[in-house]
């Protein structure tokens, strides 16, 4: 066994170093080990005081979530919680960097915690759908009261040193190292001849019934924002139970609430997710081990909404950055889009007034290509014109030094194409980023055929760089989240066609966990913008082209499948939007119906569900996890429904296929038959979620692992 927990005398004082890097993640090795490292500790009469610390960039980011899958051995952290409070002598944690989870759980059962300036301390549990498991929901509310204690739980928000130390949590700010830190503190507690036989974990809470109150305003602001989710209520519960129970009794109802979580299909799913965000982080394998070198200068071609929310985030990540577009009024637009943007993250506490000045001293903007061509990155956020596309490509393709990377931000036009234009389409790829982009964490990077591994691999680079989730997929009509979501656009005006109201549509799709309906949503982006896409495809929809052409656009008119009061966003139903869907099923003969909400459902997830399978048959989506990240995070799937191949998977292959097949006959479409694997899987009893990862070579395309 290596050593993960080094220790170090100085005088009396003892210190005990958590050293499993990178994160200092407590395993059962090391749990081991620093459970010996604290009965040591005890027993040892020459040693008054131990201090715990983490090496690295951090003091611990928590439990091994790992050993969720394949079962935690013990000792478990609550056998080293216990030995900590029940010590005589003082047990100082000096924490610094992000001191998350079981971390954090560690250090607050410690006598006396200490913060560096840079700390970050959170309870991200509720994230994963589960609470904090080894004591959190028992020993926070009694150090800084129920009320604080059940939101920073339920809301997984991380607390800096400053609050930190204003709510209780350490008692002291420090610069520097932790040991010496964590030294000084101790020998002057010793001094000081302090006394540590009641430890926080002793302390009854008997709250006043303004207490009380406050703690029942968390919880009702807790339940409002966890939209039905279970792990937030949850957590609220087990912070009852800390007000009311001395500590034993709340540990053990904590752990039945901790273990009724972690079985359920919604923590499922979240782990899920966790798992397959970082899969589809990591590089394909054939770009493993490609030396990314940083980009030094960037530039963005097209000041639209776009093209700003780019440069804004290669800004604020310390590129110095160029925005191109031949308008000068959109680029004051673009530019004063960018300031606002800042402010508002200096006055929410995100970044310093300094910060904000920083990186608008690395803007600058331009209407001349040519200032592109000392840059060793080009992101095109132009138009989805082709021929637009086409020429700015040909012109970078001239004026842009070798090896620059030249990357297109087009949702669905065909980025081999695109790439032959630049005359060097090897450094070629898609940057497709998902609209706000400066808020929307998802970047889908679209390889092209004759993109080379270091170009995915700076790629990937700079989309973590800036903040971002990256997710490599292959060139299709659409990519992977707009070729599956398109999908669902065509049954949902299907739907509309046949009989279904726009708000049961809406209400169907929100009640499965969808933060807004679909077509609140078109209303909010604008049907116009698909409308256009549509012809420039030689495709058409029924009811949204109506509506276009009756010049409802949605909330920029006022009116589109809800009309909208001047100022605010709320839809309202709307008898002439009705009117104008009867008159388009009329005039096509289509016969109405109701629809059950199971029914709408069905329309609307499973021939997404149906697509994301065939794209990975494709070789599009190198594996059904990726497809799950990219839904979550671009188009807003529940996260606690795991995304469309872990819904499939709980559904049951076997029902999707049969539900799919009865579509397909209703609707006389052959295109909702079960794709062909899916078909395999479902009788076969495979499933979606083992598949191996395919394996991407950029001289002969997808290969599946023999």
């Amino acid at each position: 066994m290596s050593t993960l927990i080094r220790t170090e005398r100085h005088g009396d004082v003892a210190v005990a170093i958590l050293d499993r890097p990178p994160v200092n993640a407590l395993n059962r090795d090391s749990r081991a080990q620093l459970l010996q490292t604290v009965r040591d500790f005890v027993a040892d009469p020459a040693q008054h005081a131990l201090v715990l610390c983490g090496h690295g960039a951090l003091f611990s980011a928590g439990s091994d979530i790992t050993e969720f899958s394949h079962g935690r051995q013990p000792p478990g952290l609550a056998d080293v919680l216990t030995v900590i409070e029940q010590s005589a002598k003082p047990v100082i944690a000096a924490l610094h960097g992000r001191t998350l989870g079981g971390g954090f759980e560690l250090a607050l059962a410690c006598h006396v915690r200490i913060g560096a300036r840079q700390l970050r301390l959170g309870l991200p549990e509720v994230k994963l759908g589960l609470l904090p498991g080894v004591g959190g929901t028992q020993r926070l509310p009694r150090v800084i009261g129920p009320a604080a204690a059940v939101e920073l739980i339920a809301s997984g928000r991380e607390v800096e040193a400053e609050e930190a130390l204003s709510l209780g949590l350490i008692e002291g700010v420090f610069d520097g190292d932790p040991v010496q830190a964590g030294i000084g503190h101790a020998q002057a507690l010793l001094q000081a001849g302090r006394e540590f036989s009641r430890p926080d974990s002793e302390r009854r809470i008997a709250p006043s019934a303004a207490e009380q109150q406050a703690f029942e305003a968390a919880a009702a602001e807790v339940l409002r924002k966890g939209r039905g989710t279970d792990a937030p209520a949850t957590c609220i519960a087990a912070v009852r139970a800390a007000m009311h129970t001395p500590l034993a009794q709340g540990l053990a109802e904590e752990r039945r609430l901790f273990d009724a979580l972690e079985q359920g299909e919604q923590s499922r799913a979240l782990r899920h997710l966790f798992f397959a965000e970082r899969a589809a982080a990591r590089a394909p394998d054939s770009a493993q081990g490609q030396r990314a070198a940083p980009f030094q200068r960037a530039a963005v071609v097209g000041a639209g909404l776009m093209g700003g929310g780019i440069a804004l985030c290669l800004a604020s990540a310390g590129l110095p950055t160029q925005l191109i577009d031949p308008s000068e009024v959109s680029l004051e637009r673009s530019h004063a889009f960018i300031e606002q943007q800042l402010q508002r993250h200096v006055a929410s506490g995100r970044i310093s007034e300094t910060e904000r000045q920083a990186t608008l001293a690395r803007l600058r903007t331009g209407v001349d290509l040519q200032s592109a061509a000392d840059c060793d990155l080009v992101i095109e956020a132009a138009p989805e014109i082709m021929s637009l596309k086409k020429e700015i490509f040909g012109a970078l393709g001239r004026i842009c030094q070798p090896g620059t990377l030249l990357a297109t931000n087009t949702s669905s036009l065909d980025v081999n194409a695109i790439a032959r234009a630049s005359g060097r389409p090897q450094h070629v790829l898609g940057l497709h980023f998902f609209s706000p982009a400066h808020a929307m964490r998802l970047v889908e990077i679209v390889r092209g055929e004759a993109s080379t591994d270091a170009m995915v691999a700076r790629a990937l680079a700079l989309v973590r760089r800036i903040g971002k989730l990256p997710a490599t997929v292959g060139v299709c009509n659409g990519f992977v989240a707009n070729r599956m979501m398109g999908k669902r656009t065509r049954q949902v005006d299907r739907l509309l066609l046949e009989g279904a109201t726009p708000q049961e549509v809406d209400r169907a799709t929100t009640g499965y966990g969808f933060p807004m309906g679909p077509l609140a949503v078109t209303d909010l982006a604008g049907l116009d913008v698909g409308q256009k896409v549509r012809a420039a495809r030689g495709e058409s929809l029924p009811v949204a082209d109506a509506l276009c052409a009756a010049g409802r656009h949605g909330q920029k008119t006022l009116a589109g499948y809800y009309r909208y009061e001047p100022g605010s966003r709320k839809p309202i139903e709307d008898p002439e939007a009705g009117a104008l869907i009867q008159g388009v099923a009329t005039r096509l003969q289509v016969p109405q119906r109701r629809f059950t909400e199971a029914e709408i459902l069905d329309r609307t997830l499973l021939p997404v569900i149906n697509e994301g399978v065939r794209l990975f048959a494709e070789g599009v989506a190198a594996h059904p996890g990726d497809i799950d990240v990219i839904l979550a995070h671009g188009y807003g799937w529940p996260a606690w429904r795991g995304g469309p191949m872990f819904h499939a998977q709980q559904i049951g292959l076997a029902v999707v296929c049969e539900r799919l097949s009865q579509l397909a006959r209703e609707l006389n479409d052959p295109s909702l038959e079960p794709a062909p694997l899916l078909q395999e899987l479902a009788a076969s009893g495979g499933s979606l979620l083992t598949l191996p990862r395919k394996i991407w070579s950029f001289a002969a395309g997808y290969q599946t692992p023999t």
